[in-house]
């Protein structure tokens, strides 16, 4: 009876296994060339901007940037724990976080290209799939959206990952296209999203910088007719931080305009992937119906660097790196798994990259769909427990204090809604139970009406 059952299962579920694949996908490195530990106790770097270093030693502060022996870590630890990838998605910010005077074109393209060829080193033979980041430029932020040195440079640096026409793309904007893996019916869009960041002074006054949007439109129109399923990639995400009530990254019209491009492509776009914000969230798409059609992944960064952004309390991490596993038949993302080093231990010389979490396994979900990963949303919004849990993994087990009601409904609203009006309603809806605990009732009515009305769509 026990063989019957085992070929029966043999039968039921043929090639499970042989279907799955993997892909690494590592952010915001932010390489402070000036770390230094001096008489092994005291930390110096550029990128503290003047503020003390704590926690600090061979392997990086909180305070700082990442040091060349955390970058060197991390890509070893890459090699050990996933030899041999599909590919590797890498989505830029690779200088530290210093004022523009600090750095020079030639500076940052020395940074990229160390950190290129480490990577090129330890996985000769692994496709990499690169996307800039607002740092990876110089003065920083301000990326065009027209030919220039620095996309010509950066593009000779990735020549070996790149094909011919994506060179093309990438000098005239920073963004590319390409079959995943050479595939037929499989496509990676990298896209240089810094064009929408409202910091950009070069794409203040642009309708369509670089011609992206119109550009990716055309991509994803043509895949749809091909058949093709789709992998996006880049940097600065569109929404709101959720480690600061209402911070943006896009310009509203920019923000918007995304939004609809997913909502017209979502049939072929089964997973987005970025980075910027160096803490591990994610962003759900829903159709009119509210039906989740897409999610985006925010990968933490390896950078422990602790944001300067006002109101923000314990923004640093632990370094932290993400596989992501998929059907290769389909695209479907299966499950993602992150691996973290715990800064302080490593700097007393427990140097050890460890599974953080499995998605399906610490979310109980069948998978990363939009679907499942909706499924995990609803879970942090109503279980405190599991709040408790999506907000430890948000800084890669640094930050273990308490979220409470205004920390809950930031961390809710910004993954459910992407596009700022509605956030700020979530943000009404949300904050007003909380805030009312014990309210007199006619207080009470007067909130739960006026949070129906702001919640209205």
């Amino acid at each position: 009876m026990v063989g019957k059952s085992l070929l029966l299962c043999c039968l039921i579920f043929p090639g499970t296994f042989a279907t799955s694949g993997s892909f690494w996908h590592i952010t915001d490195l932010h390489w402070d060339k000036n770390y230094k530990v001096e008489n092994g106790k005291k930390v110096t770097c550029e990128s503290s901007n003047g503020n003390q270093a704590y926690q600090g030693g061979p392997y990086g502060s909180h305070a700082c940037d990442s040091p060349w022996k955390l970058i060197q870590s991390c890509v070893n630890a890459m090699k050990k724990i996933l030899p041999d990838p599909d590919f590797i998605v890498w989505t830029g910010d690779d200088t530290p976080h210093v004022e523009d005077a600090k750095l020079s074109e030639e500076k940052v393209r020395q940074i990229i290209a160390n950190i290129t060829e480490l990577i090129q080193g330890v996985f000769p033979n692994t496709k990499v799939y690169s996307a800039l980041g607002n740092h990876d430029y110089h003065p920083k932020n301000q990326l065009p959206g027209h030919e220039n040195q620095m996309y010509n440079k950066t593009a000779q640096l990735w020549v070996k990952w790149l094909e011919p026409k994506s060179v093309k793309t990438f000098n005239k904007g920073g963004y590319y296209t390409e079959k995943l893996l050479n595939k037929t019916g499989f496509r990676m869009l990298v896209l240089n999203t810094n064009l929408y960041y409202k910091q950009n002074l070069e794409t203040e006054k642009d309708e369509d910088p670089a011609n992206q949007f119109a550009w990716a439109d055309e991509v994803l129109t043509k895949a749809a007719q091909d058949k093709e399923k789709v992998y996006v990639i880049g940097h600065v995400p569109p929404g709101m931080f959720e480690k600061r009530r209402g911070h943006s990254w896009f310009r509203p019209d920019f923000n918007k305009r995304y939004q609809e491009l997913i909502e017209k492509h979502h049939a072929v776009i089964l997973g987005q992937f970025f980075g910027h914000h160096h803490t591990d969230a994610f962003r759900m798409f829903y159709n009119s119906k509210g039906v989740p059609i897409s999610t985006m992944f925010l990968s933490p960064g390896v950078t422990p660097w602790e944001t300067t952004l006002p109101d923000v309390i314990n923004g640093a991490n632990n370094p932290g790196i993400r596989i992501f596993e998929y059907d290769t038949e389909s695209l479907l993302v299966q499950d993602v798994v992150t691996y973290y080093l715990n800064l302080s231990r490593a700097n007393m010389g427990k140097i050890k990259w460890e599974k953080e979490y499995r998605l399906t396994e610490s979310f109980q979900v069948a998978d990363a769909s939009p679907t499942s990963m909706h499924q995990v949303l609803e879970g942090i919004s109503r279980d405190n427990c599991r709040l408790q849990q999506y907000y430890r993994f948000n800084s890669v087990n640094f930050d273990l204090s308490q979220c409470g009601p205004p920390c809950r409904a930031s961390h809710v609203c910004s993954a459910r809604e992407v596009d700022y009006q509605r956030y700020e309603r979530c943000m009404v809806k949300e904050a007003a139970p909380a805030a009312l605990q014990g309210a007199p009732l006619g207080v009470l009515a007067v909130a739960v009406s006026l949070s129906f009305a702001f919640a209205w769509p």
